[in-house]
């Protein structure tokens, strides 16, 4: 159909300087956060497992990367205990508090409202995980992040440039998130400067002498109830106390000879990307490079069709009936025989039965290996960049903003991407919707690769990307991970490509089959790849952002 052009190892290579691979025979972590791998590395050293390093990396997290690591938040762990045991999903996403109402947001908010708030849920997930298949004490898991937060951390140039943005940015109105986050003197942050938080300190270490309890009742219950009170939001301390985590199965996928564990709704990962995969298992991607016109084109309108339906049926299974054939090889089939592959499909021509309006984050994610073998892949988040830049007073953690999650404009959805379907409008107690998508592949029933990624309903394309260029491609963890990505979701009807050599004459390919192309980066996705005959595994540092990857 067009010429071709670049090998992967080019693109790949291009964009990222490759840097000798980082391996081991041992335990693994990957995150975002070079603080808070050293912290789940000395974990596995000191005799915990992939989910004792998991809690500590999160914990460790909720200091050192605040934009997105978090207590105030929520998310989703995924882990394979190992082989003959039973796979789990720890779901801790965040729930609308009681005083919600669907049509709270109908006329619109501020991401910084703190209105947005859902009722956080990290403490109780990471309780609940380590119940399960913990070996250290709680109280080592929690107290590297004590530390950490009361002694002070290194900043980074990166962590020093988000600080500034966020804090000269006057939509930052909350006197105790400046207050907090502000050096001593006001001056700007830079690199090698330490950061201290003292009152999340004293928050984290209540939680690591008496669990998960300390932050859903008592007195840190109370200061969250005081500062949802002065700051106009409706979470109150009965919200806190009524969470619950759940426990979950994982949704297990199959492409091209590998096995994907994935996780259920109210996350729209494993939904979303086993559709995307089944859809592109009926055709030979690897007959043209990635990043070519040909596969470009194919993804697109794999990608196009997975998230329409994502929009049409998904929700939190507790209030939504999600039909049961979503993510199965016949439905893909299906929407298969719809592509065209000389030109693009119009968005709208899928769901014929949605009036569209016409036009008028941050998340984070770490992967985990221990030495016998167990694999955890973790996403969770405060939504957007420092959630809606509330700290509760007196406690010393950021709010989230994942209410804005929900469809707030229900029947309302536009061609900018705006939905508005009736299975993600709000409701108390509801979980809303989310994109997250940690994910284990095997291959004979062993671990390959455990990836994730944060960024909005980018996501799955991330991580679908890191999938492709695993298997089909052939290519290492590093090379998947650098591979750029490309996202198409529906709506707005365009196509999202990362920079590369040779995108200019892959975007005039495109624009001649109908496609709208856009230029933009994608998220991270700190991964590990794992030799299933030899067992060495293989840090996917994402270069992207500040990102660490060390094994024992």
């Amino acid at each position: 159909m067009f010429r071709t052009q670049l090998a992967i190892c080019v693109i790949a290579t291009a964009a990222f300087a490759q840097s000798a691979p980082i391996t081991s025979k041992g335990g693994m972590v990957v995150s975002v956060s070079p603080p808070a791998t050293d912290v789940g590395l000395a974990i596995l050293k000191r005799g915990g497992n992939a989910v004792d390093a998991a809690i500590a990396v999160g914990f460790a997290e909720a200091v050192t990367w605040p934009e997105a690591g978090n207590i105030g938040g929520g998310g989703f762990m995924l882990v394979w205990p190992g082989e003959g045991k039973k796979p789990a999903v720890i779901d801790y996403r965040e729930m609308a508090p009681a005083a919600a109402t669907k049509e709270m947001f109908a006329k619109g908010v501020s991401y910084q409202d703190i209105r947005t708030a859902g009722v956080p849920g990290t403490a109780r997930g990471f309780e609940m995980a380590h119940k399960k298949f913990g070996k250290l004490p709680w109280k080592e898991l929690v107290q590297p992040a004590v530390k950490l937060a009361g002694k002070g951390f290194p900043v980074t140039a990166g962590l020093a440039g988000r600080m500034n943005t966020v804090l000269n940015d006057k939509k930052t109105m909350n006197e105790e998130f400046r207050r907090v986050y502000s050096k001593a003197d006001k001056s700007e942050w830079k690199a090698g400067d330490t950061m201290q938080l003292p009152d999340l300190a004293k928050t984290l270490n209540a939680i690591a002498e008496n669990g998960a309890d300390a932050f859903y009742s008592g007195n840190l219950a109370e200061l969250y109830a005081t500062e949802m009170k002065a700051s106009g939001g409706i979470g109150t301390a009965e919200d806190l106390k009524n969470y619950k985590a759940v426990e979950r199965e994982p949704m297990v996928g199959t492409y091209r000879g590998h096995e994907i564990l994935a996780c259920p709704p109210p996350s729209s990962g494993g939904t979303t990307l086993f559709t995307i995969l089944n859809i592109l298992e009926n055709y030979e991607v690897k007959k043209h490079p990635w990043a070519s016109p040909e596969t470009a084109h194919l993804v697109a309108e794999a990608q196009r069709r997975a998230y329409c339906d994502r929009a049409l049926y998904l929700g939190d299974p507790a209030f939504t009936k999600i039909p049961g054939d979503l993510a199965t090889k016949e439905h893909a089939k299906k929407l298969a025989a719809g592509i065209d592959i000389t030109k693009a499909t119009i968005s709208e021509t899928l769901a014929p039965e949605l009036k569209i309006e016409p036009a008028g984050d941050n998340t984070t994610h770490f992967s985990v290996v221990d030495k016998d073998g167990m694999a955890v892949s973790n996403t969770y988040t405060l939504e957007n960049a420092f959630g809606c830049r509330v700290v509760v007073r007196g406690a010393g953690y950021i709010l989230n903003n994942e209410m804005t999650d929900f469809n707030g404009k229900p029947g309302i959805t536009t061609r900018l991407g705006g939905i508005g379907t009736e299975p993600n409008t709000i409701a108390p107690g509801k979980r809303m919707l989310s994109s997250m998508c940690p994910v284990i592949v095997l291959k004979d029933g062993k671990p390959i690769l455990v990836t994730g990624s944060p960024g909005g309903r980018t996501i799955i394309n991330t991580v679908l990307t890191v999938i492709l260029n695993t298997i089909d491609y052939g290519a290492g963890v590093q090379s998947a991970v650098d591979a750029p990505r490309q996202h198409h979701q529906w709506f707005p009807d365009l196509i999202a490509m990362e920079d590369h050599p040779g995108i200019d004459e892959t975007i005039k390919a495109l624009k001649i089959l109908g496609h709208t192309v856009v230029k933009r980066k994608q998220g991270d996705a700190h991964s590990i790849g794992i030799d299933p005959k030899t067992g060495l595994r293989t840090a996917g540092v994402d270069h992207r952002l500040d990102g660490a990857g060390k094994g024992e």
